[in-house]
């Protein structure tokens, strides 16, 4: 089912279907403010497991985790990092992916992790929506391994068909960049890919941020 959340009705109905169906188990397509996630529970096993095939993905390359609220990082990281803490409180919600030791007592399977996920609050209000209800979801770019990145959810759909149960449409996506990816899982915050967050704004909040392409200290 693909809903238009451009309208008010066909908005709460799509939204109140995305969260029922993700609460099920099953698949939704949201917006984001770069480009149409794929989006799944991340906590139920099977779900994470339907995405990557969705995708056609490995599960060496695991999906990021989206959610609702800044505080939601307290509750995946053992210890967040006092540089992760003042990226969230500066770039939440926004196109910032922070990656993190993620807590060793969670109960999820993203794939081969080895302990680290990237997290991100999106800057939407129908993807925020959803994460408030959902809690912490698996999202990813909705497209199969080598396609073209959705721009509307209509792109989304004609790649990854019936693997989804829910489609959210809210307009072609404002701003199709990446988000930047920024490690602090080191001793010093690392950026892992520049996107839609500079980095001259990323070093004005951790001054000691280093660009991708400097090697660490040894």
């Amino acid at each position: 089912m693909l809903y238009d959340c451009r309208t008010v009705a066909e908005r709460d109905r799509g939204v109140a279907a995305a969260i029922e169906a993700a609460r099920s188990g099953e698949l939704v397509v949201l917006p984001t403010d770069t480009v149409y996630g794929i989006g799944a529970d991340a906590f139920t096993a099977h779900a994470v497991e339907a995405l990557h095939t969705a995708r056609h993905a490995e599960r060496r390359v695991p999906p990021p985790v989206l959610v609702g609220s800044r505080h939601t990082l307290d509750g995946l990281v053992y210890s967040v990092p006092k540089a992760a803490r003042e990226l969230a409180d500066a770039f939440w919600p926004g196109a910032l992916t922070i990656l993190v030791e993620h807590s060793p007592s969670l109960q999820w399977d993203l794939g081969e992790t080895g302990g680290v996920v990237g997290v991100r609050m999106p800057l939407h209000p129908v993807a925020l929506e959803v994460l408030r209800e959902v809690g912490p979801m698996a999202v990813t770019t909705a497209n199969r391994v080598g396609g073209a990145p959705p721009r509307t959810a209509q792109e989304a759909r004609e790649q990854l068909e019936y693997a989804v149960r829910i489609y959210l449409e809210a307009g072609p996506a404002h701003d199709p960049a990446p988000s930047t990816i920024v490690d602090v899982t080191g001793d010093v915050p690392r950026v892992l890919r520049e996107g839609a967050v500079p980095f001259g704004k990323l070093r004005d909040v951790v001054p000691d941020i280093l660009p991708a392409e400097v090697p660490g200290p040894a």
